[in-house]
């Protein structure tokens, strides 16, 4: 079981702040206040009319975009790893807002199996998928093989960690060379039943996040290249298999 506990009414609002931290050879930080959404896929809600512009999840978004659905795109992945799951899966991401959607970690929970899936987007419109068996802590651990910032080189390791219960969401990542933690990020929240009243209520409080997401990154990344951080080449990216 990759959740223990107690699971929040779903579909949810996840409400809470995400962090980063970078070390070297610059340091910045930063906290945003963010909220994302958190779904069983095999009862992905469908707003009504006047709030579809508001939330929308689309098979297109994850896992290669080729559909049917968000789930089929999952079990299509994992077959290509050996593994057969139709069991209960919850996912952690953004939803589409006016048609727009940038989710920089998509968190798939395989309820009822030991594993749980990170997918990772850049913002050059490119993913990559890793496959993660966290232990009885959710602790888990993985390669980097992924290029998602262009001052970051592909190397290194990241160290991931996932918890989720009716009271409260968290995933950390961080990212070590050696001994030594280069990078490190965090979202953190408190779910929220997604009803009418509060998928309206937190549009307004938060507007356009996922645009919001979008700009603030590209901000950040102006903020250490004025700072002359080195700016890493970009590797060629293939999809892997189970994604093609």
């Amino acid at each position: 079981m990759t959740v223990a506990g107690a699971l929040p009414t779903l579909p949810a609002i996840v409400t809470g702040s995400v962090r980063h931290g970078r070390s070297v050879p610059i340091r910045h930080a930063f906290r945003h206040r963010v909220y994302q959404w958190l779904i069983d896929l095999d009862d992905v809600p469908r707003m009504p009319w006047y709030l579809r512009p508001l939330a929308g999840f689309d098979a297109r978004d994850h896992l290669g975009g080729r559909g049917p659905t968000i789930k089929a795109g999952l079990r299509r992945y994992l077959a290509g790893r050996g593994i057969e799951y139709d069991g209960r899966v919850l996912m952690l991401a953004n939803a589409r807002v006016f048609g727009h959607v940038f989710d920089p970690l998509t968190v798939f929970w395989c309820v009822d199996s030991p594993y749980v899936v990170a997918e990772v987007h850049n913002t050059y419109g490119e993913r990559h998928v890793y496959l993660l068996t966290p232990d009885k802590d959710g602790s888990a651990e993985a390669a980097k093989e992924f290029y998602v910032s262009p001052f970051n080189d592909v190397s290194g390791a990241y160290e991931l960690q996932f918890h989720l219960d009716s009271e409260r969401v968290r995933v950390q990542v961080r990212l070590s060379r050696g001994a030594r933690t280069v990078f490190a990020a965090s979202f953190d929240g408190v779910p929220r039943p997604a009803t009418r009243r509060a998928v309206l209520a937190t549009a307004v409080r938060m507007p356009l996040m996922p645009q919001r997401v979008s700009a603030l990154i590209r901000l950040h990344g102006l903020w250490l290249w004025a700072r002359r951080l080195p700016v890493v080449q970009r590797p060629k990216h293939e999809l892997q298999e189970g994604l093609r």
